[in-house]
């Protein structure tokens, strides 16, 4: 078989034991506290690992996207949620055509996007799914109030072709009991609308493992748990020796004793790091990180005892998984050294 020898570089690696090791973890955690996992596909965008998760016991996956969620169901993948403001004539045929495949839900936080919802889809025997969507602090998308949550509830549950499924929040890291209180609060005043809420889905890794059996959340969807990053590292959630995904790159110049360069840029590493110093940090070099990035150039900086020399191939593990992710065309499974398979990237970039 090949080895990671035999790649070129930049090429991504993904260590496949400890993402399998990563998938039962979580699932034992959800298990545990009574919770049922639906993990987002955005960091891996692999039907390999959404039936991985699903076989380990999710009762479903989330995608960001329509072309995502397509390439699952053309996968064999079943149920399915966009947690995401669908608008448009082209969109909204596409969703319905997904609708006739697959179980599917999505979400809404505005009359306006329900009412696209409602015009597409009509048919009272097959009605979608939508939960509303709720800002609980991350100051993103999501009603501002359990007012206004029990408004669109009202609306979807009047639409012929709608039902309402619940709600549906994405916390601001670190910031889970707030969320907590704002959707018992918003259930309470669905209970009495006499609206059930019978499913409450919430997501992001690092949070997940505080909930419990108390909490309001009937769902959960992590999507960096699979791999990790050196975010997810510093939140607490794993250790380096957890993390999944390296990417694996060559030292091209060395232009100083302290200052390296590596032939993996902002195309390769992404320059999205989280809030962290750096961009990465390149595993069994001390003191190694990569402190710099343009697009086709990596600069490390050695403060430690490590050593690099010109053609050296090193692993870098970088700070946001799932950006990275997206900007490689395949990845490599790998057992040690030993190459087991390598995959394309299937809902990578995928629109149409």
């Amino acid at each position: 078989m090949p080895t990671i020898h035999d790649l070129d570089t930049p090429s991504i690696l993904i260590d496949a034991a400890r993402a399998e090791a990563n998938i039962s973890r979580a699932q034992a955690h959800a298990d545990k506290n009574g919770l049922k996992l639906r993990p987002h596909i955005k960091t891996h965008k692999l039907p390999y690992w959404a039936k991985k998760q699903v076989a380990a016991g999710a009762v479903g996956i989330t995608c960001q996207k329509i072309g995502e969620a397509e390439v699952m169901a053309d996968a064999g993948l079943t149920d399915i949620f966009l947690p995401y403001n669908i608008l448009g004539r082209a969109k909204l045929e596409r969703l319905l055509a997904l609708h006739r495949r697959v179980i599917l839900s999505v979400t809404a936080d505005s009359t306006e996007t329900i009412d696209g919802l409602a015009a597409t889809f009509t048919d009272a025997g097959h009605r979608l799914t939508v939960l509303v969507e709720c800002d609980t602090g991350m100051g993103r998308c999501g009603v501002q109030t359990a007012g206004e949550a029990v408004g669109l509830a009202r609306q979807i549950d009047t639409a012929k072709g709608l039902a309402f499924g619940g709600l549906m929040t994405y916390p601001a890291a670190g910031r889970a009991a707030e969320a907590e209180a704002w959707l018992a609060n918003a259930s309470q005043a669905l209970a009495v609308c006499g609206l059930a809420c019978e499913r409450i889905s919430s997501g992001g890794t690092p949070d997940m493992w505080r909930s419990s059996k108390d909490s309001v959340v009937t769902e959960y969807r992590p999507g960096t748990y699979i791999y990790l990053d050196r975010y997810q590292v510093a939140k607490g959630v794993g250790a380096l020796d957890d993390c999944a995904l390296t990417v694996l790159s060559t030292v091209v110049s060395h232009p100083t004793p302290t200052r390296a360069i590596l032939d993996s840029g902002s195309k390769a590493l992404s320059s999205d790091t989280l809030g962290l110093p750096d961009f990465g940090e390149l595993l069994g070099v001390s003191g190694a990180r990569v402190t710099g990035l343009s697009e086709e150039h990596g600069t490390v900086t050695l403060s430690g005892d490590g050593k690099l020399k010109i053609g050296e191939r090193v692993r870098v593990v970088p700070d946001h998984c799932c950006v990275v992710t997206n900007l490689f065309d395949e990845v490599n499974l790998i057992d040690g050294e030993t190459v087991l398979e390598t995959l394309p990237v299937a809902a990578r970039g995928r629109m149409r």
